[in-house]
């Protein structure tokens, strides 16, 4: 690291209609360093690293850029500078080739025409040098998974040659070997001098990675320059939250009843999974554990009706339902939070009200109508129980932060108060506060009856809220057993076993 910041940016200020988001953050970064940019969902991290990239401008404040006072009017005059920004949220584009969305922006040329082999020869070489040879770069992006997605995402972001490298969340649907591959690129990256700023809700990727910590509280900041390694966890919690979190998981008050509430009998979808059974009864939380792409998401989203089952059935209260149809399973009493929250379960340009009222719009209606004011006084007292912030909840859904995107949806079926719930990476790129209010919601919900399917990529998730645990590998489910009778490391070995010849 330098003497000298490669970055500084003092008292920066933005203001949106009736929030300040950020009100005079301060951060410093050096090159060859891996910075930390820490803080709760709605703590103004996204904000600030819109400022840095050019795509908001600051209201006040200053940016000082490699020893020099800058001002980005747009993402392109970022990118110029040698400023690179991985977003949670994916600005990838979907119809083009996996080379098109890496050389985008910066495609090889000669005499005015794009050399398309040239483009997929230095996409083939980065996503070589990402560990992932295998994803064709002539692929079309939307046919890859999320994390091939990711993996994408960061690829284009070496591909600008960039200084500083900005990752949000980069880690969020990648399985515990690609993250290892993942710090292997960023140690790289800092050995040539490259700055990375790197933001993840998930502590201890933050000690191996990192160097130093900023914490952000409320658009300010709370603390610089923190020793990444070695400040306690329980500092940086009470530091983001103003108060001390317990990050463990709430006891279990009762046990399931032995009423059958969800019943998949030899499900399968021909190329994603086959032969998957499982019971789930009332109060029971059911657990999917296995490696992005094994089949886990799949699984949920064929019970749900979202993707059509190629053979098997399912029931919920002994009733068959129809497959592939997401109005029958929501009539029966389903429930799902998809993984990918924005472009599977809200609708981004609708207030938080409509979302949250969505499936049970019918029970506001009067003769066809939507009664005065009815649904949002439904959806503001469940949002209030959820401590959706801002607490308004007429405004856009796309102004929240992810982690209260996430308690959007999970309002949505609580108010609809379902039988079935299915929880698709639940607590993904959500901090340490908003994570024990969706774990206490599960506890909740399950003491109330409810029979939960939950999938998360993080081991001790799925140990610390299930009552009994199904591994999934390749898309077949290769063993089940109760949560208390396996530990972290017996789960990994079962979930990585068949990637090990």
């Amino acid at each position: 690291m330098t003497a000298e910041p490669l970055l500084t940016m003092r008292g920066i200020v933005k203001q949106f209609p009736g929030v300040r988001a950020l009100d005079g953050v301060d951060l410093d970064v050096a090159a060859g360093e891996v910075h930390c940019l820490l803080g709760q969902n709605g703590a103004g991290k996204s904000t600030l690293i819109k400022v840095l990239a050019g795509a908001h401008r600051p209201d006040a404040g200053e940016i000082v850029w490699s020893g020099s006072p800058v001002s980005f009017g747009a993402p392109q005059a970022a990118d110029a500078a040698g400023i690179a920004t991985i977003y949670q949220e994916l600005d990838l584009v979907p119809g083009l080739s996996v080379a098109e969305n890496i050389v985008l922006g910066h495609e090889p040329s000669r005499m005015g025409f794009s050399r398309l082999r040239a483009g997929e020869d230095i996409a083939r070489a980065l996503l070589r040098r990402l560990g992932h040879p295998e994803i064709p770069p002539r692929r079309e992006l939307g046919r890859l998974s999320a994390a091939g997605q990711q993996v994408v995402s960061m690829a284009r972001a070496l591909a600008r040659d960039a200084r500083l490298i900005v990752m949000d969340e980069p880690s969020a649907v990648l399985d515990p070997e690609e993250v290892q591959n993942l710090f292997r690129v960023i140690r790289e990256l800092t050995a040539d001098g490259v700055a990375v700023v790197y933001i993840s809700h998930r502590l201890d990727e933050i000690r191996e990675i990192g160097d130093r910590a900023t914490v952000l509280k409320d658009g300010r900041t709370v603390a610089r320059n923190l020793p990444a390694r070695d400040t306690p966890t329980a500092d940086v919690i009470r530091l983001m939250t103003g108060r001390t979190i317990e990050y463990v998981f709430p006891r279990r008050t009762e046990a399931p009843s032995d009423e059958v509430v969800l019943e998949v009998e030899g499900l399968a979808r021909t190329g994603e999974f086959s032969g998957v059974s499982f019971t789930v009864r009332a109060g029971e939380v059911l657990g999917l554990a296995g490696l992005v792409g094994s089949g886990r998401s799949e699984i949920l989203e064929t019970v749900y009706g979202a993707r059509k089952a190629s053979a098997g059935t399912v029931r919920v209260a002994g009733a068959t339902l129809r497959p592939g149809s997401v109005p029958a399973a929501v009539r029966a009493g389903m429930g799902l939070a998809p993984e990918e929250r924005k472009s599977q379960g809200l609708l981004l340009g609708e207030p938080v009200f409509r979302n949250v009222t969505l499936p049970a719009m019918g029970r506001f209606a009067r003769g066809g109508f939507l009664g005065p004011q009815a649904d949002l006084a439904a959806a503001a007292q469940v949002t209030s129980q959820l401590d959706v912030r801002p607490t308004d909840a007429t405004r856009p859904v796309r102004t929240l932060s992810g982690g209260n995107q996430q308690k959007v949806v999970l309002a949505r079926w609580l108010l609809q108060g379902c039988s079935v719930l299915l929880l698709d990476e639940p607590t993904r790129g959500v901090d340490v506060g908003a994570r024990s209010e969706i774990y206490a919601l599960v506890r909740r919900l399950a003491a109330e009856g409810s029979a939960i399917v939950l999938v998360s990529s993080e081991v001790p998730e799925v140990l610390g809220l299930a009552d009994r645990v199904l591994v999934v590998r390749e898309g077949l489910v290769v063993h089940e057993a109760p949560a208390g009778e396996l530990d972290e490391g017996r789960v990994l070995d079962l979930v990585m076993e068949g990637s090990r010849a």
